[in-house]
């Protein structure tokens, strides 16, 4: 569980921030759709920060049980303990239960949030034969990319419609050139020269990406030149490789890259 002391840096991009104030208001569950490194989670911990509330992040993953979730036994020396797990933790403690890219986790496992989605507010613990009623200041946020999803990986209808949803999306170019540059002391200029490569990349997906650049990624490339690194191999080395390993997309991502930086 973390309560960061200094503010985190968020650059909304539109009404976010009061939007999603108005939903906390209401105690109303959160989900947030966008592709990778669009600021998703930063955007969590900024609003945990601005609600003075503690926040509780799981990354979630295929091999995820229910029980990761609630808590489990431990076998000690003199006995069994009880350990609650990070979702029951927020719901005693009135934290913000964030569950990062929450298709990843089993459907059979996701389900455990319905009672807490709802207006019963509840959390059953079977295998304690308790039921957690959750804290007046509890929260759930998920997210998830909606471009990864599959009939396979995707939430439940019945999931779904718990939620209050916002969409999340890469900020538009002059936008994203001052949050790179916010981030890492590199020159507002260069930053937007980074914002055109990855513009590049972005139209390329559904035609050989699977994804675009991130503008997480750009932060990356971004610290690797304003630490001296050449631009060309800071960008290729962050921007490029990470997506993708057909050679005639790094090849047109490449050209690009000398394009903007020659």
């Amino acid at each position: 569980m973390t309560k960061p002391q200094a503010e985190p840096f968020y650059q909304p991009q539109s009404n976010e921030v009061e939007l999603y104030q108005a939903a906390y208001a209401a105690r109303f569950p959160v989900m947030l759709k966008g592709p990778t490194g669009c600021g998703k989670s930063r955007f969590v911990e900024y609003m945990a920060w601005r609600l003075n509330r503690p926040l509780i992040t799981v990354a979630c993953n295929e091999d995820m049980t229910a029980s990761d979730l609630l808590g489990r036994y431990l076998l000690e020396a003199n006995g069994t303990r009880w350990l609650d797990g990070p979702l029951t933790t927020a719901a005693r403690t009135g934290a913000i239960c964030y569950l990062d890219e929450v298709v990843e986790a089993r459907q059979d496992t996701t389900v455990v949030i319905h009672a807490l989605t709802d207006h019963r507010r509840q959390l059953p613990l079977d295998k304690r034969g308790e039921l957690v009623n959750a804290h007046p200041d509890f929260q759930l946020v998920i997210s998830y990319n909606p471009g990864y999803q599959s009939v396979m990986k995707d939430l439940k209808q019945s999931t779904k419609q718990r939620f209050v949803a916002f969409d999340f999306d890469y900020p538009e170019a002059a936008l994203e050139a001052t949050i790179v540059a916010r981030e890492t002391g590199l020159d507002q200029a260069v930053s937007a020269k980074l914002v055109q490569v990855a513009a590049s990349a972005r139209r390329l997906k559904g035609h050989g990406l699977d994804e675009g650049i991130s503008t997480r990624l750009l932060v990356y490339a971004a610290t690797l030149m304003h630490s001296g690194v050449n631009p060309h191999d800071a960008c290729r080395m962050a921007l490029v490789r990470p997506i993708t390993d057909d050679a005639d997309i790094r090849a047109t991502l490449d050209h690009a890259i000398t394009a903007v930086f020659s």
